[in-house]
């Protein structure tokens, strides 16, 4: 790795030069790469803040550094994905800091995520930048909320709902209007989208006719519920997430004498992600800035993809025309990402159109050659998890932690089917967006058993004999079920253990930025963390939706489902709605640092009809296709993998091979299946089902045992649906029960066994004796 060599600081604002070789390549940390801690440019843990404000710019690139000296005025900083963003207004506020020109309590840097803003306190903290504030907007805004309310309106500030749709159910009750769970979902959004947008009740039909929206329900019953839903809110004196930006902006407004206090409080401003701005984020901004210009904000408008709950990016695009004098930075050497995965990011884009397209950022990749993007198309949707879960056992087998691997999907729903088929290879997995980390059982027991030793660990025998804080942590969560190794499988045991190794994991970071940290110390970090939901890394294959994943990387990223319908989804209907699609891929291709899989399945079910066809933004970039929306890879040849999967493989039983493709259909009124769970019954959910309630219950208690044997839940042997499947059809041979959707290969050599023995009535302790 290149040496670092300090140099002077030139003048505030003025660019600066370095030798080349301090900053290319290894001699810059990728920004988005730390996980819990900031580490320095050679990767070790930092022991100490840099020495002084020179040292805060060793290892900046060219930009980065001009970013970080650019201190007066407003300054735009356009940064595309993996170019060292979060280092680069990291650096900049430590650097005022540190140089005397930014107090570090005027300083207020707000972002949109709870992790983006620990992250950010960590490095602050760890450049020698302690004091100042790094919140999300609504943080900073509750915040300012519970301190002046008293004053501004007297009393405490009503209470916070932290969920909105029971309140959006009871408004429906009272309003008479029976909404399902997804209409249920679906207009909280669009009561979320109006507060944001500041649309009231009698406006929003005309706002959503304005923009185009496609709404769940009539506008009109929108606009009702939406009434009643604030009658009810006011009745209860409770407000919601949106109500605290709302009481904010509607503070600073009425009480002059509050906003200047908030105004002599914070004189600087840093926002990050500002293409993510709502236009009631954006006017609270201008309330907290009053008539100054000390803002630098940070943003890509290709990463623009929340704008169905409001975001815009005009607010960055527009910087310059409402701040003439603004100095405008460009960020484009990708540290995160191989020449080839940052190739097809730039690909994507180049395709594009629109306002956002106009401005988008050819990103220069500083790394190593790696490995091409691995495209693959499979028969059906389970075909292409397994797949997937294949691939990923490999790159286990190589060396890659489970951790830095995810698969991402368009929608939450596609989850499930890579839940089992991960389950049925054996492979731990956390889904993003699950229960909170602090909310486990076993993180608060943990939590609560750190908080003793801390108070009473002079007295404690289990830390006589350690000293360190990683050693102090070890000791103390071994008696709550943490080993040095992992226990074997997944399931609920491997869970436990995986929460309890990222608090672990967490002390040796923390210890290894804060030498002179005591237990009280670390426990004083994880109260900070749970309080704004701050998780810490759990090791495990992740698996979130495309617009969960945003702001996260991993070494290796497997994008699936990427056929027409799915992406584009199919209600992406103008070409404003289109284009928002194509970002959401590219921010999903974005995330991989060096293994990069995209695949597609030509139907849902197996014995489908094969009438998919791959996404259209991959056209002219995969091998073999053309440029042409409609143009097709003929595969083999032109460097499409086809993807086996189950009954395909060599020893597959014959009736598990793909033969002629059909619709799945109901073998009850005959109707085509179109839902996961109906096609594993191959019947619809109201048809009268023919089961034989003994042999489900038999299977039931069967499996009951298989999960406490192997320290699985249940779900991970057969899922309810499967069960209900194979006692409907009570298969009497090992073809019949492989046609079941839901007992892959793997299930039918490991139960396959059991489940006919079980089916035929036999008792299965004579069944093992017979073995």
């Amino acid at each position: 790795m290149p040496a670092l060599v300090r140099l002077r600081a030139p003048p505030c604002g003025q660019p600066a030069h370095r030798p080349l070789g301090t900053w290319q390549h290894g001699g810059v940390t990728a920004a988005t790469h730390s996980t819990l801690f900031p580490r320095d440019s050679g990767g070790s843990q930092c022991s100490a803040p840099p020495s002084g404000a020179d040292a805060v710019l060793d290892g900046l690139d060219p930009e980065q550094r001009e970013v970080a000296t650019a201190l007066h005025g407003p300054v735009c900083v356009l940064a595309g994905a993996g170019t060292g963003k979060t280092r680069a207004i990291t650096h900049r506020i430590a650097y005022g800091v540190r140089a005397g020109i930014l107090q570090p309590t005027s300083v207020l840097a707000v972002t949109f995520t709870n992790r983006a803003a620990g992250e950010m306190r960590g490095r602050l903290r760890q450049l020698g930048a302690t004091g100042v504030q790094a919140r999300t907007f609504h943080s900073a805004a509750l915040r300012q909320l519970q301190y002046f309310w008293p004053k501004a309106v007297g009393g405490p500030l009503p209470r916070l709902v932290e969920r909105k749709v029971q309140l959006v159910a009871e408004a429906a009750a009272a309003c008479r209007i029976r909404l399902d769970r997804n209409e249920l979902r679906d207009v909280t959004g669009e009561i979320e989208w109006s507060k944001v947008t500041q649309t009231v009740p009698a406006d929003y039909a005309a706002a959503a006719a304005k923009t185009g929206r496609d709404t769940p329900r009539a506008a009109a019953e929108i606009s009702q519920l939406y009434a009643a839903y604030e009658d009810i809110k006011r009745d209860r004196t409770v407000i919601d997430f949106e109500d605290v930006l709302l009481l904010a902006v509607g503070i600073l407004q009425d009480r002059h004498d509050i906003a200047d206090q908030v105004r002599s409080q914070y004189q600087h401003f840093v926002v990050d992600e500002y293409q993510d701005v709502s236009p009631l984020q954006q006017r609270l901004l201008e309330l907290w800035l009053g008539e100054r210009d000390t803002l630098c904000v940070v943003g890509d408008a290709s990463q623009t993809i929340y704008s169905f709950t409001g975001a815009t990016p005009d607010h960055l695009l527009n910087f310059r025309t409402r701040h003439p004098g603004a100095t405008v930075v460009k960020l484009v050497r990708d540290y995160r990402s191989t020449p080839q995965v940052v190739h097809l990011a730039n690909g994507l884009l180049a395709q594009a159109s629109g306002r956002a397209a106009d401005h988008r950022l050819e990103l220069i990749s500083q790394r190593d050659r790696g490995t091409d993007p691995v495209y693959t198309e499979y028969a059906d949707e389970p075909a292409e998890a397994e797949g997937a879960a294949r691939r990923i056992r490999a790159l286990l087998a190589d060396g890659v932690p489970a951790g830095e691997i995810a698969v991402l999907f368009r929608t939450n729903s596609q989850s499930e089917i890579y839940e089992q088929a991960l389950a049925d290879v054996g492979v731990p997995y956390q889904l993003r967006g699950a229960e909170r980390f602090f909310e486990r059982t076993e993180v608060r027991e943990a939590g609560a058993a750190l908080r003793g030793a801390a108070r009473f660990g002079g007295n404690d025998a289990l830390l006589d004999d350690v000293v360190d804080l990683p050693s102090q942590v070890r000791a103390v969560l071994s008696t709550k079920g943490w080993t040095t190794q992992p226990p074997a499988g997944s399931g609920a045991v491997r869970d436990r253990w995986e929460s309890l190794a990222a608090l672990v994991r967490l002390a040796e970071d923390f210890a290894g930025a804060r030498p002179e940290a005591t237990l009280a110390d670390l426990v004083a970090e994880l109260d900070e963390r749970a309080a704004v939901q701050h998780a810490p890394t759990v090791q495990g294959v992740t698996l979130a939706s495309l617009h969960a994943a945003k702001g996260l990387e991993w070494d290796a990223v497997f994008l699936v489902g990427l056929a027409e319908g799915m992406m584009p989804i199919t209600y992406a209907k103008t070409d404003e709605q289109v284009e928002e699609e194509r970002r959401l891929l590219y921010v999903g291709v974005t995330r991989a640092r060096v293994h990069l899989s995209l695949s597609w399945a030509l139907s849902r079910s197996p014995g489908g009809r094969p009438n998919r066809r791959p996404s259209r933004f991959l056209d002219g970039l995969r091998p073999g296709s053309g440029t042409a929306s409609g143009t097709r890879a003929a595969g083999g040849p032109g460097g499409i993998e086809r993807g086996t999967g189950g009954g395909s493989e060599p020893g597959a039983p014959r009736s598990r091979r793909r033969g002629s493709r059909s619709p799945a259909r109901c073998r009850v009124c005959g109707r085509t299946l179109t839902e996961a769970g109906e096609m594993k019954l191959m019947r619809c959910e109201d048809c009268p089902s023919d089961m034989d309630e003994g042999l489900y219950e038999r299977l039931r208690d069967w499996r009951a045992g298989q999960a406490q044997r192997l320290g699985q839940p249940a779900f991970c042997v057969f899922t309810d649906k499967t069960l209900i499947a194979i006692a409907e059809a009570a298969p009497e041979e090992e073809g019949d029960l492989a046609r079941i959707p839901g007992v892959g290969m793997r299930k039918l050599n490991r139960f396959g066994a059991d489940v006919l023995a079980i089916c035929a009535g036999q008792e299965l302790e004579a069944v093992d004796e017979a073995n």
